[in-house]
């Protein structure tokens, strides 16, 4: 089971985890003397209640062992790298997401400003439009029937703009 597709809850029992981990509870109980990060916490009774960042350890641990083929001494060193990556990483992906946010806004304003110049020259041209029809008395298209394309300053086949 990926991390990802956890179950929606924050506390986990033991035989949950080693379920969504795919391990026997004890092996469990092994890894949490062999890696000292994986510490799930205890109620009254002792029994262990793993938090999901607990679960997450522990599918990494497993992912190390027996998919990527590390030793336990192996595994606990990567362990302790990757998680010092993901402290590092914490920081840069915001500062990443906050230069992402402004220039997802800056492209709205300029979107945003581009809309308003069309909108002012879709209104020149109906305004033109109606003094045209009006002037020569003739029924003419209403202005929701001129085509928006010569209303919005797009040039035409002969060059010249509308």
């Amino acid at each position: 089971m990926s991390v990802s597709s956890l179950p929606d809850k924050l506390f986990f029992r033991i035989g949950e985890v080693a379920s969504i981990v795919g391990v026997r509870p004890h092996v469990l109980r092994y890894w949490e003397e062999e890696f000292h990060v994986l510490r799930p916490m205890k109620t009254r009774g002792s029994h262990r209640v793993y938090r999901r960042r607990d679960v997450e350890l522990a599918v990494m641990i497993r992912k190390l062992l027996h998919d990527d083929g590390y030793t336990v001494p192996g595994a606990r060193k990567r362990l302790q790298e990757l998680i010092k990556d993901r402290q590092d990483g914490t920081v840069e992906p915001t500062r990443q997401s906050a230069a992402a946010e402004t220039n997802l806004r800056a492209d709205l304003l300029a979107i945003r400003e581009q809309l308003q110049h069309l909108l002012n020259h879709l209104d020149a041209a109906e305004a033109k439009h109606l003094k045209t029809s009006s002037a020569g008395g003739q029924a003419s298209a209403t202005p929701s029937q001129v085509p928006a394309r010569n209303l919005a300053g797009h040039r035409t086949t002969h060059g010249s703009q509308a």
